[in-house]
């Protein structure tokens, strides 16, 4: 079964995202994308991260979009997804197919459909496309491809026009003046050099971790999370850096650690972000967050005087909003942003300039501003654990959940809200949150608190209603 999850279809490798199947989902987008009226463009972008057989997916998807009349044309060399989506803008293309599975095991690989604006396919096209894999496979469709890498397809370098706009998002004379020391680390994936070139332009000393190519990601999630930044954490708590950024596969996702070592939260960029924009470049709009984020955001967006907007999870929704109307900043507590502007994507590049240029303005560290926030906003305390429940549990675990409850452990529940999966506020602006992963075969259970004993007391109350 192919299926779209919350971005994209991800399987595991030659189990079943195999070539067949590649070809399969490639000649159902192709269909989705004749069914368009009147197109401007019968181009469609290609792109791959740094994983296993990204670029032979590639090319065998080519030769399907060929074969159904469309014009691919290849990135030339692994692409990040910001950038694959700037470029669909740029060139008018009809949509981009990407194979990535972002920040998931090696052993895993995806396919991502974005549409015309650059924005992740949203539901309503990724059903078509479901449905269309279903009608071919009744028909049963088959591709007798040439040998992989025999077809020849135009090439095109994303990289140049990607730069330009992001020399318009971002204050390079600002971070020159500050002379920033950077430890970054890419993930072994796709930012190499996108982050560390265009830290070099801005006049940063960089120190690279994790820069080579390495498919298998150093035996670990390219995820740029606590556990997996933690060289860079010692390097920077040492005095070698300012400043630790981060990137995951895709560079969709960033990592931030800050002066003394600490990693900073997803949900804690996003505030800063909103907080920079606002404060220091007066930036007009609204924020737009996900359900499971931080309302960390909401409080700084209220000393602010800004609007936000709750969404379902996955940027796709976030980039609806991006779209219709002034958004300063959108964001999701999974480590993805961007920024009027730019692109509706998730944009991990993007977000670790932005936190250089909010160090290089203010002259101090992310840290040191968001605690001064937090003297007029109070502190929040979040977590969010992932717990792994065979389908027949799990489905029957989310029914309960979604018909409501009345307390969580000892705390009452002041009002539900069923937008994704189950949100429950609390008392003192507390809530938790249950829903299952769109890219993973879990259950997550997002926590925020006002204190560390409130944060013990309903981890304890939310792994207990886990236990299934």
């Amino acid at each position: 079964m192919i299926k779209f999850g919350t971005s994209g279809w991800r399987d595991i490798i030659a189990r079943e995202f195999t070539f067949d199947n590649v070809r399969l989902a490639t000649r159902a987008i192709a269909d989705y994308l004749a069914a368009i009226p009147s197109p401007k463009s019968a181009e469609v972008i290609l792109g791959y991260d740094t994983r296993f057989l990204g670029k032979e997916f590639a090319l065998a998807s080519a030769e399907v979009l060929a074969s159904a009349g469309l014009k691919p044309i290849l990135c030339d060399r692994d692409t990040p997804t910001p950038v694959i989506a700037h470029a669909i803008r740029r060139r008018g293309a009809l949509g981009a197919i990407n194979f990535t599975a972002s920040h998931n095991p090696p052993e895993y690989q995806g396919l991502k459909f974005s549409v015309s604006n650059g924005a992740p396919a949203p539901p309503e096209v990724t059903r078509h496309i479901e449905a269309n894999v279903i009608e071919l496979q009744k028909a049963n469709f088959s591709f007798q491809g040439a040998v992989i890498g025999a077809g020849s397809w135009p090439v095109f370098n994303p990289q140049p026009d990607y730069f330009k706009q992001i020399q318009k998002l971002i204050r390079f004379e600002v971070l020159k003046k500050a002379k920033l020391k950077v430890a970054v680390d890419l993930s072994y994936g796709t930012g190499h050099g996108y982050l560390d070139t265009l830290l070099e332009k801005a006049g940063a000393r960089i120190t690279l971790f994790h820069n080579e190519i390495n498919p298998l990601f150093g035996g670990h999630h390219p995820e740029p999370n606590a556990e997996n930044m933690a060289q860079a954490a010692r390097f920077v708590r040492k005095g070698g850096a300012h400043l630790g950024l981060g990137l995951d596969g895709d560079a969709d996702r960033f990592g931030i650690v800050d002066r003394d070592g600490t990693w900073l939260t997803p949900n804690q960029v996003l505030a800063l972000t909103l907080y920079h924009l606002k404060k220091n470049r007066g930036w007009t709009g609204a924020a737009v967050r996900t359900v499971p984020t931080s309302h960390q955001v909401d409080a700084v967006a209220a000393l602010l005087g800004v609007t936000v907007h709750e969404t379902p999870v996955g940027f796709k929704y976030i980039g609806e909003w991006m779209e219709r109307e002034a958004v300063i900043v959108g964001g999701e507590e999974s480590g993805g942003l961007s920024v009027k502007g730019h692109v509706p994507e998730k944009d991990g590049i993007l977000a670790c300039l932005l936190m250089a240029e909010l160090a290089a303005t203010e002259r101090k560290s992310p840290g040191r501003i968001l605690r001064d926030l937090s003297k007029q906003i109070g502190e929040f305390y979040t977590d969010r654990i992932n717990v792994a429940i065979a389908p027949e549990k799990k489905y029957a675990l989310l029914s309960k959940l979604g018909g409501g409850l009345q307390a969580i452990g000892p705390f009452r529940v002041r009002k539900f809200i069923p937008t994704d999966g189950a949100k429950f506020l609390l008392p003192n602006n507390e809530w938790v949150a249950f829903r299952p992963s769109g890219t993973e075969p879990l259950v997550r259970c997002y926590i925020e608190a006002r204190s560390r004993a409130s944060l013990k007391r309903l981890q304890a109350a939310c792994r207990g209603l886990l236990a299934v």
